[in-house]
């Protein structure tokens, strides 16, 4: 097969949980000697970028000497004239649109130059076309997917959130983000940290530095991420309790120093990647339910409820991210369960195992070829000609679209 990905998020180097996971899937499938090829956005060169391929491994030359070719293309207006031309030039048996895509530019030209041959690889519910997690909703981009020769979700809650609001079946295929192993046992009930990664305003900041402030006799670490923002990062230097911690290779690095994560997260997520991986190395872990976290925490102690966030401002701040209005917090759930798992050394050793087990069990269901597997069973549709209906935008979509285009850097 051949088979080209396409997204506005950078691939060199990887940004986030979506663009690792593909690159995972695309590697298995480059090493069973398919044809790959991706087409994405581009990040500045900075000395930061040049840092994280280095220490990655995933510079270009890195990534096709592991069989996956990558065209980036940083202005964002030349996106879809450069897949048109390498669906022209490449003939991809499949076209994997990846969620990752501002304004939905990339499906619809996916959709016109390569009908019938389209999969939607659906990661991230905020950048989906339809479902109230959207922060651009839009019909005409809606029926493109309901068109496509498949949807691929990450968990069975974005296999939910597609089926309610398009009526399209997905097929869940979860990354095999992980690794191969082995996942040593990095819990400690003694020492360590309260920590969170990514502190930010949609991941849950607010709850995280409103338990540092509760107990301030704990030691809390605070892992900054893509949505940490210079108003963030002074607020967490503020507290005495918390330390940031530095960027590391390894997540293992980083869990090595955690005695509880917290996943306080107020938006949909699609999965909870990061709470999978503290439960793999026996930390336990502390999540709202939000989305998919639910479904990361295997049924495992202690999930707490929040009210997600139901719509964005817009105002954007330095990451061209879009302020969200964030309801009324309940923190008595998160104080219970901080201190519960913190002063009860059966309670937490009990929680550690079954956490590790449960993802353990679950990691162990994996595969990287699963995707492959999947695309060689698939047939493609016959091209739907139809027109679709347009686009139905209120001016408070239209105008976060429009600054979004602007501003956004993936």
């Amino acid at each position: 097969m051949r088979i080209l990905l396409t997204a506005n998020a950078s691939y060199v180097p990887p940004r986030g949980g979506a663009t690792r996971g593909n690159l995972v899937w695309l590697e298995a499938m480059a090493a069973q000697g398919h044809g790959c090829r991706v087409v994405a956005g581009a990040v500045p060169e900075t000395a930061g970028k040049r840092a994280q391929m280095a220490q990655e491994g995933s510079d270009r030359a890195a990534l096709a000497a592991r069989g996956v070719e990558v065209f980036e293309v940083a202005d964002r207006g030349r996106q879809g004239g450069e897949l048109r031309r390498h669906i022209q030039e490449f003939a991809p048996d499949w076209v994997l649109v990846s969620s990752e895509d501002l304004g939905h530019v990339l499906l619809r030209e996916a959709q016109e130059s390569a009908p019938g041959r389209v999969v939607y690889l659906a990661h991230t519910p905020q950048f989906f076309p339809f479902g109230p997690a959207s922060w651009n909703a839009d019909a005409s981009a809606t029926e493109l997917v309901k068109r496509a020769a498949a949807v691929v979700a990450i968990g069975r809650h974005v296999a939910a959130y597609v089926r309610q609001h398009t009526g399209r079946e997905a097929v869940v295929i979860h990354p095999p983000v992980y690794g191969d192993g082995p996942f040593p046992n990095l819990g400690r009930f003694d020492g360590g940290l309260v920590a969170m990664v990514n502190p930010c305003a949609v991941k849950g900041i607010q709850i995280f530095l409103a338990l540092a402030d509760r107990f301030p006799e704990m030691k809390f670490g605070a892992l900054p991420g893509w949505g940490t923002t210079t108003a963030d990062g002074a607020e967490l230097a503020a507290r005495a309790n918390i330390e940031v911690l530095p960027n590391c290779r390894h997540i293992a690095d980083f869990l090595a120093r955690t005695r509880i994560l917290l996943m306080p997260s107020l938006w949909f997520e699609g999965f909870g990647l990061t709470a999978m991986e503290g439960m793999l190395h026996g930390i336990p872990v502390i999540a709202s339910d939000a989305g998919g976290l639910v479904e990361a925490k295997m049924g495992t102690p202690f999930v707490a409820h929040v009210a997600p966030i139901e719509r964005y401002e817009a105002v954007f701040d330095e990451h061209a991210l879009p302020r969200p209005v964030v309801g009324e917090i309940d923190l008595q759930p998160w104080e219970r369960a901080l201190d519960a798992l913190s002063t009860d050394r059966e309670l937490w050793q009990r929680v550690s195992q079954a956490s590790r087990e449960a993802a353990l069990g679950f990691v162990a269901t994996l595969s990287a070829g699963r995707l492959a597997e999947f695309l060689l069973r698939l047939t493609p549709g016959e091209p739907v000609r139809e027109e679709a209906p347009p686009a139905s935008l209120s001016p408070e979509r239209r105008s976060l679209l429009l600054q979004l285009a602007r501003r956004r850097k993936l």
